[in-house]
C-alpha cells in the first residue's frame, strides 16, 4: 500500500485537437490540505474532471492508496472513495436538504418504500456534527445561497469518502459560514482525510492548506509545502511573472455627489438606508452574508418589489421602478452570479456584450450586423477579452473572461454609476488585477462605483471609502484613512 491517498502523474487531454492540460501530476498525503493554483486557464477543471471521470485522459497514470485506477464516470470515482464539491451549485428546489443530501440513495423499507424519518435523521446529524446550523427538513428554495453551498458540502461530505475535492467551496459563503467550512476540514483532516482545494483566495491557501501544486498554461509548475513559499512567488507562479502590484488604484474621489438615496427601502428587511456616492468614488458595501448588501442594490436596479424611499442622480430625483429605468437613469448592474444572471450561456461573445443595447442596434425586429461588430470589437479590445473570436461560446471562456463580458455588455450603455456585486468572485489573480484598473479607470473617468465585496483584503484596497451593513441597515462608515479590517469586522458583527 502505498502512502499516497492519490498520485497522478503524466494527464493529458485535448478537444478537438487544442491542448486543454499538457502535463498534470500530482500527489496528495492522507490527513493534509493541499491546494491546487492556477489562473484561468491552467487545466485544474480538466485535471479534476478527469479524477472524476467524467473526462477520460488521453495519457497519464492515476494510482489510489498505490493501485493504478481509471474512472469511466462519477459513481466509479465515488464508489473508489472521491467525492466533489463543485463551485456551480446544483440544488433541487423543491426537495428538502435531506432529499438533496441522499438524492438516489435514499434509505429504503418494505416494499422500496423511502424511509423519509431515517434519512432526516442521518442528515441531521451530518449537519449537525459539522456545525452547520441547518434543518434537515427545511426546503431548498427558502435557504439562502450560503446555506446552500453548505448543503452541497454536505452532501459531498456524506459519502465519507477519502478524498474530497473541494472547487472555490467559499466562492458563495460570508465570513461566518467559511468558518464553518474551515472547521469541517480541520474535522476531516483529523480523520486522516486528504481534500484538493482550489481557490482564487490566496488568503484561504495560506490559512489552511499544507502544500500546494501549481498548474498554468495546463502544465504542472511545481509543488511543494506551503511554508516554503510566500504569497509574492506563489502569484509568481501562477501568473508567470511577477506583479508589482494586485490592487491598481488611481482614481481620486470628487467633492460632487453622483448618487444620494434616502430612507430606502428594499427586501428581505432592508429599511431606512440613507447613503451618497461621489464621483470619481469607489464606494464599497461591506457586510455579512444576509446584511441586506445585495438587496440594496436590486433595489436601485428596480428588482426590489419594495420601493420605498428617495433617489436622486446628479441631483435630480428619479423614480426606479424596472431596470429599464435603471437603464436610462445611468446605472449597470453586475450581478454576483454571472452564469445565472450576468450571462446567456447558450450565447456567443457577441450576443452577450450587445444584449443590453440590442435597442440602439436594431431598426424595429432588424438587427444592423454591423453595428454589433463594431461594438462588441471595442470591448474585447479594451477589456483585453481572451476569445478565440466573438463568435466563441461565452460558456467555454474561463471564470476572468465571462466576467469581462458581462462589463463589456454594461459598458455598452455608457453607464454614469456601476453597482458591482462580488466583481472578482472565482476569477484568478491576474484577471482580478485587470478588473480592478477597470475599476479605476471607470472612477477616474468620472463615474462612480458602488462595489460589494466580501473579501475584506478588497475592501481595504479599492475602496475610498465603506458603508457596514448589518441587519438591512447601515452600522456604520469608514474613511479610507481609518479603514481596517479589524474595524470593518466589528461593525459588521
Amino acid at each position: 500500500m502505498s502512502s499516497l491517498l492519490l498520485e497522478a502523474a503524466g494527464f493529458q487531454k485535448s478537444f478537438n485537437g487544442v491542448a486543454a492540460l499538457r502535463l498534470g501530476q500530482f500527489a496528495l498525503q492522507p490527513g493534509s490540505v493541499h491546494a491546487l493554483c492556477g489562473g484561468n486557464g491552467a487545466g485544474k477543471s480538466t485535471f479534476l474532471k478527469i479524477l472524476m471521470g467524467i473526462h477520460h485522459r488521453d495519457a497519464g497514470t492515476l494510482r489510489r492508496n498505490g493501485a493504478e485506477v481509471t474512472f469511466d464516470s462519477p459513481s466509479a470515482a465515488l464508489a473508489n472513495g472521491i467525492s466533489i464539491i463543485e463551485q456551480e451549485l446544483s440544488p433541487v428546489p423543491a426537495m428538502t436538504v435531506a432529499e438533496n443530501i441522499y438524492l438516489g440513495r435514499e434509505p429504503v423499507g418494505l416494499f422500496g418504500r423511502i424511509q423519509f424519518k431515517k434519512m432526516n435523521s442521518r442528515a441531521q446529524e451530518l449537519l449537525d456534527g459539522f456545525h452547520f446550523g441547518i434543518r434537515a427538513d427545511s426546503l431548498m428554495m427558502d435557504l439562502t445561497v450560503a446555506q446552500t453551498q453548505l448543503v452541497e458540502i454536505a452532501k459531498a461530505l456524506s459519502y465519507d469518502a477519502e478524498v474530497i475535492i473541494m472547487d472555490e467551496p467559499t466562492s458563495a459563503l460570508g465570513e461566518a459560514e467559511a468558518d464553518q467550512l474551515f472547521a469541517a476540514i480541520a474535522m476531516l483532516k483529523a480523520r486522516g482525510k486528504g481534500v484538493i482545494y482550489v481557490s482564487h483566495r490566496l488568503s484561504e491557501i495560506f490559512g489552511i492548506c499544507d502544500s500546494y501544486t501549481v498548474f498554468r498554461d495546463g502544465a504542472f509548475v511545481e509543488t511543494g509545502a506551503l511554508a516554503d513559499i510566500d504569497k509574492d512567488r506563489l502569484i509568481q507562479l501562477v501568473v508567470g511573472r511577477p506583479l508589482t502590484e494586485e490592487f491598481i488604484k488611481e482614481n481620486v474621489p470628487g467633492s460632487e455627489d453622483i448618487l444620494s438615496v434616502s430612507q430606502l427601502d428594499a427586501d428581505r428587511g432592508v429599511r431606512d438606508v440613507s447613503f451618497s456616492v461621489r464621483r470619481g468614488e469607489i464606494l464599497a458595501l461591506y457586510g455579512l452574508m444576509g446584511s441586506g448588501r445585495t438587496e440594496i442594490f436590486d433595489r436601485l436596479f428596480g428588482l426590489s418589489s419594495r420601493t420605498g424611499g428617495q433617489i436622486w442622480i446628479e441631483g435630480s430625483p428619479v423614480s426606479i421602478r424596472s431596470p429599464r429605468d435603471a437603464i436610462d437613469a445611468g446605472l449597470a448592474y453586475v450581478t454576483e452570479d454571472r452564469k445565472r444572471s450576468g450571462l446567456v450561456l447558450t450565447g456567443d461573445v457577441r450576443e452577450n456584450l450587445c444584449l443590453a443595447t440590442l435597442d440602439r442596434m436594431s431598426a424595429g425586429p432588424v438587427m444592423n450586423a454591423g453595428a454589433e461588430v463594431r461594438a462588441a470589437t471595442r470591448m474585447i479590445e479594451t477589456l483585453n477579452i481572451r476569445t478565440a473570436s466573438d463568435r466563441q461560446s461565452v460558456a467555454h471562456l474561463s471564470g476572468g473572461n465571462q466576467q469581462k463580458v458581462v462589463l463589456g455588455k454594461w459598458f455598452l450603455t455608457e453607464p454614469r454609476i456601476l453597482l458591482l456585486d462580488e466583481p472578482t468572485r472565482g476569477v484568478d489573480v491576474g484577471a482580478k488585477r485587470e478588473i480592478y484598473r477597470v475599476m479605476s479607470d471607470f472612477a477616474r473617468a468620472g463615474g462612480a462605483v458602488i462595489m460589494v465585496s466580501s473579501e475584506t483584503d478588497e475592501v481595504l484596497g479599492m475602496a475610498d471609502r465603506a458603508l457596514v451593513m448589518r441587519d438591512g441597515r447601515v452600522a456604520g462608515e469608514l474613511e479610507r484613512a481609518g479603514m481596517s479590517a479589524e474595524k470593518l469586522l466589528h461593525l459588521a458583527a
